[in-house]
């Protein structure tokens, strides 16, 4: 059974003091607590985002609640080119691979049969 993953959002959640972060909590997930500029960074479900950014700025230890912009970046590029030198370092690597497993493979199958040759003379 596949498991959903929850589509979160980031939000940056300025407090008065980084002691009361904590109290955050059963907002979202904190991701980190920063005491010297007072600021909370945390990812909260994107299907009660809204409500939740209602909730937060009613309490009286926070100040400004920041969204991330990340999920608006598209991470899909259509007209990508590969880069061709890249490419060339990839197959001329595989290519010496393919030939150094190759070579030790026979290397180890003549040594094999050079064993079995001496056995069968030495009898």
């Amino acid at each position: 059974m596949e498991s959903i993953r929850e589509k979160r959002i980031g939000v940056a959640v300025w407090i008065k003091n980084a002691r009361v972060a904590k109290h955050l909590r059963r907002y979202g997930t904190i991701h980190f607590v920063s005491k010297r500029l007072n600021y909370v960074s945390m990812y909260v479900g994107a299907v009660e985002l809204e409500e939740t950014v209602r909730q937060m700025e009613r309490l009286p230890f926070v100040t400004k609640i920041e969204l991330s912009h990340k999920h608006e970046i598209p991470t899909t590029y259509n007209n990508a080119k590969p880069d061709k030198a890249k490419e060339f370092d990839y197959q001329l690597e595989k290519n010496q691979l393919m030939a150094l497993t190759e070579s030790i493979l026979t290397d180890g199958n003549t040594a094999d049969k050079e064993k079995s040759a001496e056995m069968q003379h030495s009898r």
